[in-house]
């Protein structure tokens, strides 16, 4: 028997030989086409070269392309399991020639591989061509000898293909396979063409039109070939069966959930073991390729996908999460041709396990329901749509779920009943939106997120991409369109933009397509749920429906990265050395720098500052890599993770493991994750990315809560380089080595200091009289000694000591003193113990600064100090005192 695997192998290796470049698989997520849920067809990478939009250095080309039909137009979920050729996921065996061979060649090559290189039977085999080209017709006549009756002119769409309403487009050419008159059909174009003896199992398209929007049909300069072969059709053809899901790829994964769910494979358990088998290709393939469940877009598709399976393995009485055990049976029959399933195999079965586990807490409840719901119904009955939608909305339970589990029963479901009850749901939630106080200018976000749903974000793996305009909002209003120099925010149906949130500030980089070129300046978040790109158009005029490319500043991006990780090792640096307390209170990622806020009753002093350093850099230094996994928040809470400030998290978080402890856990030879935590940010591949790690600032921003700010990378490399050549410079002036700097410095303190307070000495003994200064005079008043001075320049740290010399030079009585500095003055007013019953210092102060111009002034009965903004009133300060004196 050949397997399935050797048919794909043997399908490239012959058109490698006859000079065509063997293509990988692309991703199942498309990179060139936004309209697409999921690549659905062998010539999707290549649909840019057959427009003239790509070149590549090869005009011919063969792949086995991976697709996934399960969303959109293309969508085969509800057929996989009961019928013998619907998947989810299946291999478009191809060969390509873009503007090099046509027809000829092309029906050459797919004929004698097929019944050369194959040995399939050529009696077997019976083609179709569009009822108006002649020139196939004839090449089939020619090349294959087939007789007329076996060459079948069909005039329906189903054999001319179209890209679609303009463009490439031309003639189809089918082959099929007779599995012989025990099965029931006939061939194409027959009354009985819908039966399963006569299958298709491969398709030729013939691209030579420019379809335009005149409608007419123009001849392309260089007409190209697109096949597309199912392997798991030709595999059915090739092992001698009729049904793809006895061929040996599916037999294996089947044979693995009969073993695993001790089930027979046949009879009333035939479907669920094949959707298991078909759904877990899917899945397998999806993640591998970086989709995760989620609740809109490619995410959500593939927890449908998921929780179809799981709930097959529940009817089988599986009592336990079947999915993830079934990977490495999976890994063996396709992981040699598609390694990237062995490089994320630990992600597929850890993602399988957690949904399966989720799921099964609400499937009894949501079957229950379901029961109860249909316990008076009978065949041919239709399930209420609001029932539907509280299944959906309550237990978690897409539609097509609900009717697939009727489905076995005979009943129906009342899908107009669902939507109402679907549309009902979301004008309450509207008006409880226009209730909560939310800003009316939100409103135009609240209607774009309600019509299109949410932004699908592909950002995580990807800096680049394309995408469809799905609203334009200028001015806080839609716009259908804007030209050269407006200020626009554009929001497109997926995007590699990261919108603000979490701290980390939004993308920029650009947006373009042929018509026009727009430079993203920021990108935000409205609702949670929209990326906002807000953009100046440069030139020409993007409109609503555009495709368009997507490219965020990669370099921009990479230092946020830096620094958002870099807050992560900070967090837990911080908990390691000042305590479990510590916890998040805000942040700032930016480009340029990064912000840590967080609870402490202290100042961290530079011991500690230089610690928290020691341990960022050590794990930058270490270089592990950063890991992501997909949990709800309470698992993820209770395997440790930290949860952030400023986070908002609904049924899926991401957490973010990266470094390890170099503590005691190390030593005892059990290592642990040195910072765990709930985000959604950007990071990092590895610590190692980070490049370096430098705090430049701490201090408090509020009672009990101190700040960090921090550079990383360049910025801290800059930020160190401009320092050391500022020591440089310092040791240049001082005529010293760098490395006596500091010594030299902290003399040179030591003698400003001495210099100072010999000046400050010099100074207080001119103002007393001594060292050739006037003599302070004693005079009485009204029987009360009175000392006054004015003296300019004098240090106001002098002046209770100079006042205290002046009472004591007084003995009994009053001293004053006046001390003038930049046009300003500060007076002190002292009274001797003796006198204190009958004048209070702070009395007399009060009087000499509103003097002064001044309000206030204060301290003890027999000292007192205060101060003015017109030192040139000292004179009245003085004569207010002695007046008070006088009585």
């Amino acid at each position: 028997m050949t397997s399935t695997n050797d048919i794909r192998r043997s399908f490239l290796d012959y058109f490698g030989r006859e000079g065509h470049h063997i293509e990988p698989s692309a991703p199942l997520v498309p990179y060139n086409d936004p309209t697409l849920m999921f690549v659905n067809a062998g010539m999707v990478p290549f649909k840019n070269v057959f427009t003239g939009l790509e070149t590549r250095p090869y005009s011919t080309a063969t792949s086995s392309q991976k697709c996934v039909r399960a969303g959109g137009k293309h969508n085969d979920l509800d057929n996989v399991g009961y019928t013998a050729r619907h998947h989810t996921f299946f291999e478009m065996l191809g060969n390509f020639s873009f503007g090099d061979y046509f027809k000829e060649r092309a029906i050459t090559l797919a004929w004698n591989l097929l019944t050369k290189e194959w040995g399939i039977n050529p009696d077997k085999l019976t083609t179709t061509v569009y009822h108006t080209d002649d020139e196939a017709f004839d090449l089939w006549k020619k090349i294959a000898g087939l007789p007329d009756h076996r060459i079948i002119r069909i005039a329906t769409a189903d054999n001319f293909w179209s890209m679609g309403d303009t463009g490439p487009c031309g003639p189809c050419s089918e082959i099929f396979y007779d599995h012989g008159d025990h099965i029931w059909g006939g061939p194409p174009g027959s009354p009985e063409e819908d039966g399963d003896r006569f299958v298709e199992i491969w398709n030729l398209v013939f691209m030579q039109y420019e379809q335009m929007e005149s409608g007419e049909r123009v001849d392309l300069p260089r007409p190209s070939i697109d096949t597309g072969a199912g392997l798991e059709r030709v595999a059915a053809v090739m092992q001698g069966v009729h049904d793809n899901y006895d061929t040996d790829t599916f037999k294996a994964l089947i044979e693995q959930s009969g073993e695993l769910t001790r089930t027979a494979t046949g009879g009333e358990h035939k479907a669920s073991h094949r959707v298991i088998a078909d759904h877990l290709r899917s899945t397998g393939f999806l993640i591998a390729d970086g989709v995760l469940p989620a609740n809109e877009g490619r995410g959500y598709v593939l927890r449908r996908i998921m929780r179809r399976a799981m709930r097959h393995a529940h009817l089988l009485g599986a009592k336990d999460p079947l999915m993830h055990r079934m990977v490495p049976s999976l890994i063996t029959e396709m992981g040699a041709a598609y390694p990237e399933l062995f490089r994320a195999q630990p992600l597929i079965e850890e993602t399988l396990l957690r949904e399966e586990t989720q799921f099964r807490k609400t499937l009894d409840k949501g079957l229950k329901l379901l029961d109860e719901a249909t316990a008076g119904m009978t065949e041919g009955q239709r399930l209420a749509g609001e029932t539907a939608f509280k299944l959906y909305d309550t237990y978690g339970f897409p539609y097509d779920l609900t009717e697939d589990a009727l489905r076995g029963k005979g009943f129906g479901v009342d899908r107009e009943g669902f939507d109402e009850a679907m549309a009902h749901q979301k004008a309450m939630a509207r008006a409880a939106w226009k209730g909560s106080g939310e800003k009316a200018s939100d409103e135009v976000w609240y209607d774009i997120a309600e019509r299109e749903g949410g932004t699908e974000f592909t950002g995580y793996a990807s800096t680049n991409g394309e995408a469809q305009v799905i609203a334009l909002v200028k001015d806080g209003a839609e716009v259908d369109s804007a030209t050269e120099g407006d200020d626009v925010t554009i929001l497109t149906n997926q995007t590699p933009f990261y919108g603000e949130s979490g701290g980390q500030m939004g993308d920029a980089g650009t947006i373009s397509a042929a018509a026009f070129t727009a430079e993203v300046t920021d990108t935000a978040k409205p609702l949670g749920r929209l990326h906002a790109h807000h953009a100046k158009i440069g030139k020409g005029t993007v409109k609503k429906g555009d495709m368009v490319q997507l490219a965020v500043d990669a370099e921009r991006r990479d230092r946020v990265r830096a620094n958002h990780s870099a807050t992560h090792l900070v967090h837990a640096a911080l908990r390691e050395h000042l305590g479990a307390h510590v916890t998040q209170k805000g942040s700032l990622v930016a480009e340029d720098r990064l912000r840590f806020d967080f609870s402490h009753p202290q100042a961290v002093n530079p011991a500690e500052i230089a610690a928290i350093e020691a341990d960022v850099n050590a794990q930058i230094r270490g270089n592990d890599a950063v890991t992501t996994r997909l949990m709800s928040p309470d698992d993820a809470i209770a395997a440790g993770a930290m949860a952030l400030f400023g986070e908002k998290y609904g049924d899926e978080v991401r957490v973010l493991s990266m470094g390890a402890s170099k503590g005691k856990a190390a030593e005892k030879a059990d290592p642990k994750t040195y910072s765990v935590e709930l985000c959604g940010g950007t990071h990092v591949n590895a610590l190692g990315d980070i490049g370096l790690f430098k705090i430049i600032s701490e201090g408090a921003v509020a009672s009990g809560v101190r700040r960090i700010e921090a550079l990383t990378g360049e910025a801290a490399r800059q930020w160190l380089t401009a320092r050391d050549d500022a020591l440089k410079g310092i040791a240049a002036t001082l005529k010293t080595p760098v490395d006596d700097v500091p010594a030299r410095v902290g003399a040179m303190a030591e003698q400003v200091k001495r210099l100072e307070k010999e000046l400050a000495d010099a100074k207080k003994a001119l103002a007393l009289g001594g060292a050739g200064g006037a003599e302070a005079k004693i005079e009485d008043v009204n029987g009360t000694a009175f000392v006054a001075q004015v003296v300019d320049g004098l240090d106001p740290k002098e002046l209770r000591g100079a006042v205290n010399d002046l009472k004591a030079k007084v003995g009994s009585g009053v001293a004053m003193m006046v001390v003038t500095n930049d046009g300003k003055a500060s007076v002190s007013v002292g009274v001797t113990d003796d006198v204190t019953a009958r004048f209070s210092s702070v009395d007399l102060v009060k009087l000499a600064v509103a003097a002064l111009g001044g309000q206030g002034g204060g301290g003890r009965p027999d000292m007192a100090q205060g101060g003015g903004p017109d030192g040139s009133k000292a004179e009245d300060a003085v004569a207010a005192v002695r007046a008070a004196l006088a009585g």
